[in-house]
């Protein structure tokens, strides 16, 4: 079975940190770019960052360049998000998708995993 599945999200306050993982089964990211996106409610779903491949190329939505992190390990077939001074804002739902390129169609997406900010 194909699959992605989303960890390491839950209840933070403002200003704390939380890394998200990506893991990948059945198949092989080291052939993927991954991207991170997340949905708010009532919001559309937006993509927050994507790295490719190889990990050599990461790319940012402009309002989380400095805070958010994506990176991945191919040995341990997951890809990372590590998200730095988190806001209110920033609570979703985040989905990691895998895709040959970033900004190509998604194959494969991951159930998602909750991210909320509040005292």
């Amino acid at each position: 079975q194909l699959q992605l599945v989303e960890s390491g999200g839950g209840l933070v306050q403002p200003g704390g940190s939380l890394r998200l993982s990506c893991a990948a089964s059945g198949f092989t990211l080291d052939y993927y770019a991954v991207g991170w996106f997340r949905q708010a409610p009532g919001k559309e779903r937006e993509e927050v960052s994507c790295i490719s491949s190889s990990g050599d190329s990461t790319y940012y939505l402009y309002s989380m360049k400095g805070r958010f992190t994506i990176s991945r390990d191919n040995a341990k077939n997951t890809v990372y998000l590590q998200m730095n001074s988190l806001k209110p804002e920033d609570t979703a739902v985040y989905y990691c998708a895998a895709r040959r390129k970033c900004l190509s169609p998604v194959d494969y997406w991951g159930q998602g995993t909750q991210v909320t900010v509040s005292s």
